[in-house]
């Protein structure tokens, strides 16, 4: 099965602007990773930008992901890209 990888980037002031939907974005990444479709994902430490590698069987399908994730419709992610990625080893 192809996987993705997935950079965003972080809204300013982070921290304080993603409090409200905070633990409605973690439950829906565990919801992923428990389907197996979330490899990982997390933020950088300067808390700027998030990378991500998911599995799945179309690009679509990450996006459709990304694009419900309550962090990306209430702007904490401000933008994203998704490439396929071939993992060599």
């Amino acid at each position: 099965m192809p996987k993705y990888i997935m950079w965003g980037t972080y809204c300013d002031n982070v921290i304080e602007k993603r409090a409200p939907y905070r633990q409605a974005h973690l439950d829906g990444l565990a919801q992923q990773k428990a389907a197996g479709v979330l490899i990982t994902i997390g933020p950088t430490k300067d808390l700027t930008q998030c990378f991500g590698i998911y599995e799945a069987d179309a690009e679509a399908i990450v996006r459709q992901l990304i694009e419900s994730d309550p962090y990306w419709q209430n702007g904490i992610w401000t933008e994203y890209d998704v490439k396929e990625w071939i993992q060599a080893i």
